[in-house]
């Protein structure tokens, strides 16, 4: 990660903890709320108005650049073999990816088929794998840094696309709550470059919004999942259209 986005992320992360919002930030700077989301989401925030969000959260800019050293030491990534146990244990994925959503263990233990006595193993062995530091009262702190993505060809993936992308893609799309655009068109590879870069943004903004609605009640959110794809590619109908080269 750039040392902007790293600083940016950091000070986001800073404002949540203390439970700052972007209109609370906006009315300090006495700019609008749009205004504030468009300087983080563009990363051009002035040294003065670092400055300024510095003094509302009561911290110095060297206090946030020492957080910033840390989280670029947080996992961004797992090793094959550390994936490879959740593949074992699918209840280990899943209490993972719920903390990994801000659910605490109580809420876990309430609301899903999991006695305390198991998820007390599982979290112990989420510590055993060094995903999480499993802290007294059975509290954790995750390892893993807030841009954390599963391995590219790793196990994970593997088990999206033989079980995971079946089931996701099953949906006609056509509740109100779900969405599906597809678009096709010849481009240049520049383009087809610029729009990989679109959509690691877009899944960039999709994770700080949820991040934003982790102070929100556990009964009051809905599970969503968010596809952005790109690629070379041509409907297999047209291959005999072409002529050889």
């Amino acid at each position: 990660m750039a040392q902007t986005s790293l600083f940016l992320q950091t000070l986001k992360s800073c404002l949540k903890e203390k439970g700052f919002t972007y209109a609370d930030v906006a009315a300090h700077l006495k700019l609008s709320e749009a205004s504030v989301k468009r300087i983080f989401s563009e990363e051009n925030l002035s040294l003065q108005r670092l400055d300024q969000i510095c003094q509302m959260l009561k911290i110095e800019i060297s206090d946030l650049a020492k957080l910033a050293e840390q989280k670029q030491h947080q996992i961004q990534e797992l090793s094959e073999e550390q994936e490879n146990e959740f593949i074992k244990q699918p209840k280990l994925l899943f209490v993972a990816f719920m903390l990994l959503n801000d659910i605490n263990f109580d809420t876990i233990v309430q609301n899903f088929n999991i006695s305390e006595h198991e998820g007390i193993q599982l979290l112990a062995h989420l510590d055993r794998i060094k995903f999480i530091d499993l802290l007294p009262s059975n509290r954790v702190k995750l390892l893993t840094s807030r841009n954390f993505r599963w391995r590219k060809h790793g196990p994970i993936e593997k088990l999206f696309n033989q079980h995971i992308r079946k089931e996701f893609f099953q949906s006609r799309f056509a509740k109100t709550d779900e969405c599906m655009q597809f678009g096709s068109a010849l481009v240049s590879r520049t383009t087809l470059l610029l729009m990989h870069a679109k959509i690691e943004k877009l899944v960039g903004e999709f994770n700080e919004l949820a991040q934003q609605d982790a102070s929100i009640p556990f009964k009051e959110r809905v599970g969503c999942s968010l596809v952005g794809a790109i690629r070379p590619w041509e409907f297999s109908l047209f291959d005999p259209f072409r002529k050889n080269d």
